[in-house]
């Protein structure tokens, strides 16, 4: 059918040839080998393209499957029955049950097309269905998500020489890269995203237009952007993937506070300023396969360092007085300007929080660390001891020596056996109202949070006598009096949260 993998069709053969690898069609799920044979069989052609025929030749399991046809959207609708088609661009989904792992995997069923101007960096101001695979091709982002696979005849389209990019781990645009970036701004981001995943690099000249192009950036949603920099953040090396952001111009886009950090020394154990610290300490969470609320507190914790940063005494070149209140609220804007999901924020904003809890083994106590996981949420403390770990790798100085991680460990997991939230006290609010005939209210829950504050200082206290007395002399003080008892831990940690605030704004003469 062709000849090589530079100028149009080549078949596996040539693929064995030049590259040592083939598209397998084993590797090829049944109900997309269903969803071509449909088509082909009507009298259509069948094309896999994009990212799936990319992972498939390096090597990878797609995640989404996409095929292009000459076939118009009435025309493959008309084929599969369970089917829709809900965009401007002609793209059918195609639903299918996968019988190994019983979930709904869809398959998208693209017309062949060409698209007009760009005039909003976004979208195309029209489409045009029924011209050539070649100028399907013409209109895609990078030259690796250009290359077609047809099942049909095992046959490979690879106009833009994708294969030979896939081999050199090069990311290269599809003719013009002012065209491409004109067309979607977002594809700037899509390259540093892809760069990160595959640890490929960026061809000199999509850098330049990426640079040339970079305001464009501006114009697009920011729910986009935050997806694509979710993806660099979830890589294998987001590290890289930062760095590229910021040498590209894209950085004040997405997360300009981190800007501020660089060349933000700190002295001390780290080896690095501020800025390289936090994506050292990125890169080790991801290196350990944390999630992605973890990796976005390795690289927030330490964002309120440049504000607080000031001139130290003796023994400090710098001190960072209470970045970590600073660093918290910081965390909150940029993750609510992103758009993320609010457990998402809440979880990354309490790691920020109380990143520093587990700095200093020596002034650390079981009642302190019985409230911080009332504070941080049972599930998240291992999370924040894991923080701890990454932030040492991000000093540039030897890890976390075991022996004091070992203590950490020890005292979290004999905190845990100690009574942490009011469901493990000896009493609940049946039993205060059997032992003091009071009724149901607000009254009863300030009670057992007055017992629980007692039991985080003092577990020996939570036994069923000692809480019984207690409970008699509580319910004979007004509501309020006991309101505030109730709520004493949560009153210190405000003031003390405001108190810091006060010292920050006094230091910098800020507020």
């Amino acid at each position: 059918m062709g000849s090589n993998v530079h100028g149009g069709l080549c078949t596996n053969d040539d693929f064995i040839n030049t590259m040592g690898i083939m598209i397998k069609h084993t590797d090829i799920p049944l109900e997309v080998k269903h969803v071509a044979d449909t088509l082909e069989g009507a009298g259509f052609e069948a094309y896999l393209v994009g990212g799936c025929v990319r992972d498939l030749i390096i090597g990878r399991t797609p995640k989404d499957w996409d095929f292009t046809t000459d076939a118009r959207p009435d025309a493959i609708q008309a084929l599969f029955s369970d089917s829709f088609c809900n965009n401007d661009y002609g793209t059918v989904g195609i639903k299918n049950d996968t019988t190994e792992n019983k979930t709904l995997r869809v398959i998208e069923v693209t017309p062949y097309r060409s698209e007009s101007e760009y005039s909003d960096a976004r979208r195309p101001d029209s489409v045009t269905f029924g011209v050539s695979l070649t100028e399907d091709l013409a209109r895609r982002d990078f030259t690796i998500n250009a290359i077609a696979y047809r099942i049909a005849t095992e046959e490979t389209v690879d106009k833009y020489r994708g294969i030979e990019d896939i081999k050199a781990r090069r990311l290269r645009s599809v003719g013009d890269p002012n065209e491409r970036f004109a067309e979607d701004a977002l594809r700037m981001m899509r390259a540093v995203r892809l760069a990160a995943e595959l640890d490929f690099v960026i061809e000199a000249d999509t850098m330049a237009g990426i640079i040339k192009n970079r305001d464009r950036l501006g114009k697009i949603a920011i729910e986009r952007i935050s997806a694509e920099f979710i993806r660099i953040i979830d890589s294998k090396t987001p590290m890289m993937g930062i760095i590229f952001l910021q040498k590209l111009g894209l950085l004040p886009f997405i997360l300009p506070e981190l800007l501020e950090a660089m060349g933000c020394e700190q002295g001390g154990i780290h080896a690095y300023d501020v800025y390289e610290h936090l994506l050292r300490t990125l890169q080790g969470a991801s290196d350990k396969g944390f999630s992605t609320e973890m990796r976005l507190a390795a690289l927030l914790h330490d964002i309120g360092k440049p504000a607080t940063r000031r001139t130290g005494g003796k023994n400090k070149l710098y001190t960072f007085f209470g970045h970590e209140v600073v660093g918290a609220r910081m965390a909150k804007v940029i993750l609510e300007r992103l758009k993320l999901p609010r457990e998402m924020i809440d979880t990354v904003v309490n790691l920020v929080r109380w990143h520093m809890f587990f700095s200093d083994p020596d002034l650390i106590t079981l009642a302190a660390v019985r409230r911080t996981i009332v504070r941080i949420g049972e599930d998240n403390i291992d999370d924040l001891l894991n923080l701890r770990v990454c932030d040492r790798i991000g000093t540039g100085r030897p890890k976390e020596q075991p022996f004091r991680f070992r203590k950490y460990k020890a005292m979290v997991d004999e905190a845990l056996r100690d009574p942490i939230s009011v469901k493990l006290l000896k009493i609940d609010g049946v039993r205060i109202m059997d032992i003091t005939g009071e009724k149901p209210g607000k009254k009863l829950g300030y009670i057992l949070h007055t017992l629980l504050e007692e039991v985080l200082v003092d577990p020996s206290k939570n036994t069923a006598d000692y809480l019984d007395n207690r409970t008699k002399e509580l319910i004979l003080l007004d509501e309020n009096e006991l309101q505030t008892m109730a709520e004493a831990g949560k009153k210190k940690l405000a003031e003390e949260e405001a108190a810091a605030l006060k010292d920050i704004a006094r230091e910098h003469r800020v507020g």
